[in-house]
């Protein structure tokens, strides 16, 4: 049950009656007048649970973006009713218009829209919504809670891709070019062209030079069908907010920019979170079903407040990889000494592999140790400028240990790992 403001004007009108003939039985006398007419609206008023609704939704919306969703209301019962419903979502789902009055004939259905506007990423669900059913009084009415469970899964915003296309064009500059000088194996075969003075003789193609009459080397091009692991650290340390958004979410803005580039460079990405266990895993899928997929996966993905286990990333990786691969480590150096574990793993995996850690900086530590306005603040720089110089033995470690470090702030990791892959795979060491 419920009351309406009809009720509430009711009561202040025996304020009223009050003044005017102030008696103890004129109050129970009005009040009990009003109870017995909210009594009988309420006796009157149909049965919430004749309702039936059912909610449509999309099954997903990225970050930033809104959509519609539909409350269908059915009248089940021989009466109609008027009803009002309260579409109910999370906060963070950025609900517009939750609550709507619908005039409901006997067998028919009415329709209520709710926009929603995430604010976060991940699954937001709803399950209940609030119907009221007001008598024909309009003094009071039935209320109910009615089961219309529904989930809208948010994806992460790709706000990164708007580098895509500038880091595209420099790889078709790259597949362009006539010759690229690769070290090692692992190269496949591009075209022929005449000989030059300086070129290696190792490369003449004999059997076309005898069949033309003139000598032509065999130019070559990095090898398509690479293996790509970006490996996203989602321990304690991805649970951090950067510029008031969690380090987790610059992993992922990230990782979405390398699969692309990757993906349309013709290599195959794989995908894998780990932080004490293995929690999420994207394989075997290419083009645009790999976006899909990842953006999918990466959705749920929430950091957990635990260490992370570096053993099974070497672990996992090994698993998955079978030959050469580039593994890319999104993670966030710490200079507090929890490196160890990291540092064995990596440098364990780039014996094997070609590795590199791409690293979310914390702006807010470069401000620290800048700002020596007064004593406290001198001794909060003091430990800022100590982190920063243990953040530089780690890196410096790394780099010994063969492992390509690539650090930037929130904004800017993505395409600065973006940079970095064409950086090597221009250089023939993917």
């Amino acid at each position: 049950m419920y009351l309406t403001m009809r009720t509430v004007w009711l009561l202040a009108a025996a304020l009223v009656a009050i003044v005017a003939v102030p008696r103890p039985l004129t109050a129970v006398v009005w009040s009990s007048v009003v109870a017995l007419l909210v009594g009988v609206d309420v006796l009157a008023a149909p049965s919430p649970r004749q309702l039936r609704v059912e909610r449509r939704v999309p099954p997903s919306v990225r970050l930033g973006e809104s959509v519609s969703t539909t409350l269908t209301v059915t009248n089940t019962g021989s009466r109609p009713v008027s009803v009002l419903v309260r579409d109910a979502w999370p906060p963070s789902a950025g609900s517009t218009r939750e609550r709507s009055s619908l005039s409901i004939p006997a067998g028919e259905r009415r329709r209520s829209r709710t926009t929603l506007t995430p604010s976060r990423r991940g699954d937001r669900r709803a399950d209940l919504v609030s119907v009221r059913v007001l008598g024909p009084l309009g003094l009071a009415g039935r209320q109910a809670s009615l089961l219309a469970p529904a989930t809208v899964r948010v994806l992460p915003a790709f706000r990164s891709r708007r580098h895509l296309p500038s880091r595209l064009a420099r790889l078709r500059e790259m597949d362009g070019r006539s010759a690229v000088m690769v070290r090692g194996a692992g190269t496949e075969f591009d075209s022929l062209r005449e000989y030059v003075v300086g070129d290696d003789v190792r490369s003449i193609d004999w059997f076309s030079t005898a069949r033309r009459a003139e000598v032509l080397v065999r130019t070559w091009r990095p090898e398509r069908d690479r293996r790509v692991l970006i490996v996203i650290d989602s321990g304690r340390l991805a649970a951090a907010r950067l510029d008031d958004e969690p380090r987790i979410d610059a992993q992922i803005e990230a990782a979405l920019l390398m699969a692309a580039l990757a993906t349309r460079a013709g290599d195959r990405v794989d995908l894998l979170a780990v932080d004490s266990r293995s929690r999420v895993q994207v394989r075997g899928e290419s083009g645009p079903a790999l976006m899909s997929a990842l953006a999918n996966a990466l959705a749920p993905l929430e950091p957990s407040l635990t260490e992370t286990d570096w053993a099974l990333v070497a672990s996992s990786t090994e698993s998955i990889l079978s030959q050469r691969a580039l593994v890319v480590v999104l993670t966030a150096l710490d200079g507090s000494g929890a490196h160890a574990g990291m540092l064995r793993a990596l440098a364990s995996l780039s014996r094997s592999h070609t590795v590199v850690i791409a690293s979310v900086s914390d702006p807010g530590l470069a401000r620290l140790s800048a700002e020596r306005s007064d004593t406290d603040r001198v001794y909060i720089a003091a430990a800022a400028e100590r982190d920063l110089i243990e953040l530089e033995a780690v890196r410096a470690r790394l780099r010994r240990a063969g492992v390509e470090v690539v650090e930037a702030g929130p904004g800017e990791i993505a395409p600065a790992l973006a940079d970095t892959y064409l950086a090597l795979k221009a250089a023939g060491r993917l």
